[in-house]
């Protein structure tokens, strides 16, 4: 992904560098998928950082800017969610704000027993977000919940994308796929 001002590009570079240089961990780990890996991108420990969401609300912004009618976004509890909130934010400076909404792992057995809170998406075009994804099942999880309540997903856009076919099951599923930083970009070689 290029950026599309000369300061979203210094931005998208200074997240890279942050990215790379703090929430890149290698070593032996499991993934949410169960796949190994020998490094772990940790976007969360960058999304609810001062340094880094102001960017990374720009960045995603742009990258779905050009995307028409979006009305929403957000996804899986609890890694879209600051995602969501730094986009909604950003988007509030702009001619187009777009609202966030959080998708419950499950419906709540009490109350409204909603599982899609915050705004409202029925009939609304909405993008799902997220800082990685392995396999798109979180993404995917999300996109069915969206879909019970009437919502028209129309993409799924993430901050890293891991390279591990995410993307594939994305497509598969008839979304289009965005991402902001690639593996090539944090000097990363696909696992």
């Amino acid at each position: 992904m290029t950026a599309s001002t000369p300061e979203l590009e210094a931005d998208r570079h200074g997240l890279i560098a942050l990215v790379r240089d703090e929430a890149v961990f290698h070593g032996d780990f499991t993934l949410s998928s169960g796949r190994k890996a020998s490094y772990y991108v940790d976007m969360r420990k960058l999304t609810l950082d001062h340094r880094a969401a102001p960017a990374i609300g720009r960045i995603m912004l742009d990258l779905i800017h050009d995307i028409p009618g979006v009305a929403a976004v957000g996804g899986l509890t609890l890694g879209a969610d600051p995602i969501a909130n730094a986009i909604m934010h950003e988007s509030a400076r702009t001619e187009t704000p777009v609202d966030a909404f959080v998708v419950r792992k499950e419906p709540k057995d009490h109350g409204r027993g909603r599982q899609v809170e915050g705004a409202d998406v029925a009939g609304k075009r909405v993008v799902v977000v997220e800082d990685t994804s392995t396999t798109g099942q979180s993404a995917l999880k999300a996109v069915e919940a969206l879909r019970k309540v009437g919502a028209e997903v129309v993409a799924v856009a993430v901050i890293v994308d891991r390279a591990t076919g995410a993307q594939a099951a994305v497509e598969a599923a008839g979304l289009e796929w965005r991402a902001a930083i690639t593996l090539e970009d944090l000097q990363l070689d696909p696992q």
